[in-house]
């Protein structure tokens, strides 16, 4: 079944595009949300006349992608997180962690547009993280993983129990107790 796109759609299409879909897609996924329109004579006039607004807007999309990718380009991100001593961090960097940090920054972008190298980031080190961005537009971000070791206290520790001793050790190295020393007993006379 051939649609019009209503709205930029990800794994679809943008705005403007006739995509050919199944039924069942286009009936109940894409015309109760308002993402597509029926491929019909209405609707190609309809685009029609509105085909300027749309070049407009890719257009401006287009320069905007420019404009953040410059920018995302030239920014270095530093996160600390906490890290054992050999470097191995304590939780993990993911693509949240990285949105996270660039709306510390200014910048407000999806965390499905985020890629990591794997999934995630374990270790302390210098990475980088691409951010898709319109069309085939994608920024490198250069991030800084940084350690914080974790300082516990080692105050003197209470001396620990001894372990206890089995019964069998016990019997054996036991030292037979002395009977306590009866002292003599007055006999009374009746």
């Amino acid at each position: 079944m051939k649609v019009i796109l209503n709205k930029d759609l990800a794994p679809l299409g943008e705005e403007g595009d006739v995509k050919d879909v199944a039924k069942g897609y286009a009936r109940n996924y894409l015309f109760p949300r308002g993402i597509a329109l029926p491929y019909n004579e209405r609707t190609i006039k309809l685009f029609e006349s509105r085909k300027e607004e749309i070049e407009a807007r890719k257009v401006q999309k287009r320069s905007d992608a420019s404009g953040l990718k410059e920018r995302l380009e030239s920014l270095s991100i530093e996160i600390t997180m906490s890290a054992g001593p050999n470097g191995k961090l304590y939780g993990a960097v993911t693509n949240q962690t990285i949105v996270d940090e660039l709306a510390k920054h200014g910048f407000q972008i999806e965390r499905k547009r985020v890629e990591i190298p794997g999934t995630h980031i374990k270790n302390v080190g210098k990475y980088k993280a691409t951010v898709r961005l319109y069309e085939s537009a994608s920024a490198e971000i250069s991030l800084n993983v940084i350690g914080q070791e974790i300082k516990t206290e080692t105050s003197k520790a209470a001396p620990s129990k001894p372990f206890r001793k089995r019964r069998e050790e016990q019997k054996t190295h036991e030292v037979p107790e002395e009977p306590p020393e009866q002292q003599p007993q007055e006999k009374t006379q009746e």
